[in-house]
């Protein structure tokens, strides 16, 4: 039988996308070489950042990466090996925080959000893995007024566009929170910041429903495109295409002449055992650059920013460091039995995802580029595409999002 689609890639956007053209009646199916959830959809921090609509594409980020850069363990770094290849990349995310291309692209991160959020109870609902999700929030956590001033911008973009919020003392940063450093003067609490319960078993949860709907995951490394169709070690498999394969999507890409500038975030992790500290919600140690969230799997400390590539080893050093770090975050944090883990964020300049047909290739819809937020806009990728298979009005201003943008 020949599939109407096939979706390469079996992460959270690529399952997402698949059982959404499930529900119009399009025979599907995903390949992957390696299967469900075997990149940065099992490893990430669980959050739908929904209230996350500044780009990291921005003049903070600008200010802050010189003195970022000069401690290789910190919240973003660059290996030597990998420099020289990533200045043009680099040059591209410079001109994207000019303030005028921030302006425009936070009105396409916002439009993207609030459709994700829209979609995504009824997606899970859909699926069986509504009992999956919570809604305990977020708290970003600031070391003195000056860092909390320098936020204040972002809050205020944020409370223009009605997302609720409330700043914190310390007396309520520890009542919220126990255990929580003296050393963090300012808090602000987002409860409109959702998670999962994990996002592994989430993303195994939605490959276990589309199987179950019929569809079917082979497990097969893509190595070209054509126009109609994925070419595989055991052949060529015929169908319209959804490129949906993450930080490896910009190599499929180039077989059809494609050039899009993704690079990968390397993101680093340790899983701690689910005893390990009292957390009450996800705490976001911005100055720092990582995030403590509790999962079902554990608590788990990561993020940061490592731009190098696919090829080069991973660097656990940049795990202990965030460990390091939240123990003295969270005194009473215990840091022995955990689990470390890296993995890779597709990431493009803008801080956008590439979402829509491959430049001259209108049978290739790509899916990808979703940076840290893969997980968080997985519901509202996959309306997007389902309406675009199917030739339906796209939800939103999609120009934003053109791959042909680059």
């Amino acid at each position: 039988m020949t599939e109407d689609i096939i979706v390469v890639g079996a992460g959270v956007v690529g399952l997402s996308v698949a059982l959404a053209a499930q529900a119009r009646g399009l025979s599907v199916r995903v390949i992957d070489r390696e299967g469900p959830a075997a990149g940065a959809s099992a490893g990430n921090a669980g959050a739908f950042a929904f209230t996350d609509i500044l780009p990291l594409a921005s003049p903070r980020i600008i200010r802050q990466a010189p003195k970022w850069l000069l401690d290789p363990l910190g919240p973003l770094s660059v290996p030597p090996s990998y420099a020289l290849k990533i200045a043009p990349w680099m040059l591209r995310f410079w001109r994207a925080s000019w303030p005028a291309r921030v302006r425009a692209s936070t009105v396409a991160q916002t439009a993207m959000m609030d459709l994700s959020k829209a979609e995504l109870e009824p997606f899970l609902a859909a699926t069986g893995t509504l009992p999956m999700l919570r809604k305990d929030g977020n708290l970003q956590v600031y070391e003195s007024q000056a860092e909390f001033d320098a936020s204040l911008p972002g809050w205020q973009a944020r409370a223009e566009h009605g997302i609720d919020f409330r700043h914190m003392t310390p007396a309520e940063m520890t009542e919220f929170q126990p255990g929580l450093s003296p050393r963090f003067t300012h808090g602000t609490f987002t409860p409109g910041w959702y998670s999962i319960a994990d996002p592994k078993d989430y993303t195994i949860a939605l490959a276990q429903r589309f199987r179950a709907n019929g569809g079917q995951i082979t497990i097969a490394e893509a190595t070209a495109l054509t126009n109609d169709g994925v070419v595989t070690g055991n052949g060529t498999l015929p169908g319209r295409i959804v490129l949906a394969a993450g930080a490896f999507s910009h190599l499929l890409a180039r077989t059809l002449g494609a050039r899009i500038p993704l690079e990968t975030e390397r993101g680093y992790n340790t899983t701690l055992p689910a005893d390990a500290v009292d957390l009450r919600c996800q705490i976001t140690f911005g100055g720092h650059g990582f995030v403590i969230s509790k999962l079902s799997s554990g608590i788990r400390v990561g993020g940061a920013v490592e731009l190098g590539g696919l090829k080069l080893p991973p660097n656990f050093k940049r795990s202990e460091a965030m460990l390091k770090k939240a123990a003295a975050f969270l005194p009473g944090l215990k840091t022995t039995g955990g689990r470390q883990w890296m993995g890779f964020r597709p990431s493009l300049p803008d801080s956008l995802p590439a979402i829509g047909p491959l430049p001259g290739h209108p049978n290739v819809i790509c899916a990808f580029g979703h940076g840290h937020l893969g997980l968080t806009q997985s519901a509202g990728t996959a309306r997007i595409v389902a309406d675009l298979l199917t030739s339906r009005p796209a939800p939103i201003d999609l120009a934003p999002f053109d791959p042909a943008r680059f």
